[in-house]
């Protein structure tokens, strides 16, 4: 595998917990290598041996399809050996807790656990507990790094740079892990995003992180380059507070209509899964201007970007 990092390499990190605690330079990297990755995927014979030898344990606490896949098939592609942990059929069902499970998994001389779990701050109190690396598939409503990554990255393909791009994040804001990993990966490379939501999803103190809030679709579309639609989360809806579905679908639903007005080049983007008639028209989603499905090829490649980074770092700094 060949580097593009324009940088001499300078990883040191021992897990990926979140974009928060990334620096410009460190997501650029990342970008970079995988964008070396990315070709990978298109060729015939679709493997490198780059993490050979390597034990990769996806552990998941919550139902997946995307991420799980996506990361067993960039371990795969690296060489990797690949154990999937089903939390329902595991001694988690008989009461082990997340840090003797992840301690156990060491102990079984693994490399690198992919956690999700539906707690915030799971996977950074796993990484404290075990030497081995962590990587955070998504910790409650925290955040989700390699999704916004993956969204970065795709952006960037697409429209050829991230600084000066103005995105707007619409939907469940409020539960929303992706939205936290996309507002601190795109704000630190310099672009200006709005989220939209109704003033319900809109976390108290958002603002702090260096976005634009509004109720409006309206006015979050007319000068996007990109939006990236959230799912709502209606499962969360404890105090049945949210708006109905069709309520929901009529004010803030992305749909031919109401692009109209936006640009014409407007990069429609969805991390998942989609829920066509309540946050967008299958029209939009299956649109010329849709990335969805680009989304999920190159999620494969930022992840194997990720994993052979973390690798090189346990080699580097003899973590």
């Amino acid at each position: 595998m060949v580097n593009k990092a324009k940088k001499k390499p300078n990883w040191i990190h021992k897990d990926l917990l979140g974009l928060e605690y990334l620096s410009k330079e460190d997501i650029d990297l990342l970008l970079d290598t995988a964008d070396s990755f990315r070709e990978i995927l298109d060729r015939s014979i679709k493997k490198v041996p780059a993490l050979r030898g390597k034990t990769v344990v996806n552990l998941f606490y919550e139902p997946s399809t995307r991420t799980r896949v996506s990361f067993e098939i960039a371990a795969k592609r690296l060489s990797a050996d690949v154990i999937n942990i089903a939390t329902e059929t595991s001694s988690v069902k008989k009461g082990e807790t997340l840090n003797d499970t992840g301690k156990n998994i060491e102990a079984l001389k693994a490399d690198i656990i992919v956690v999700r779990h539906n707690c915030s701050g799971a996977a950074a109190m796993l990484a404290r507990h075990v030497n081995i690396s962590v990587v955070n598939a998504g910790d409650g409503w925290h955040e989700h790094p390699t999704q916004g990554l993956l969204d970065i990255f795709t952006l960037k393909k697409k429209l050829g740079r991230i600084e000066g791009l103005n995105v707007s994040i619409v939907g469940d804001i409020a539960h929303s892990r992706v939205a936290r990993s996309n507002i601190w990966g795109l704000t630190k490379l310099g672009a200006s995003v709005t989220v939209c939501a109704p003033d319900i999803l809109i976390p108290p103190g958002i603002e702090d992180m260096g976005v634009k809030t509004t109720d409006n679709i309206d006015e979050a579309l007319s000068k996007a380059d990109a939006v990236n639609v959230l799912r709502m989360q209606f499962e969360r809806d404890e105090k049945g507070a949210f708006p109905q579905q069709i309520e929901y679908f009529k004010k803030f639903g992305i749909t031919a209509e109401r692009l109209q007005p936006a640009k014409k080049d407007i990069v429609i983007m969805h991390p998942g899964p989609v829920n066509r008639g309540i946050e967008i028209s299958t029209e939009v989603a299956d649109g010329l201007n849709s990335v969805i499905l680009e989304q999920v090829t190159n999620g494969i490649a930022v992840r194997m970007a990720v994993l052979y980074w973390l690798s090189q770092a346990r080699e580097k700094n003899k973590l």
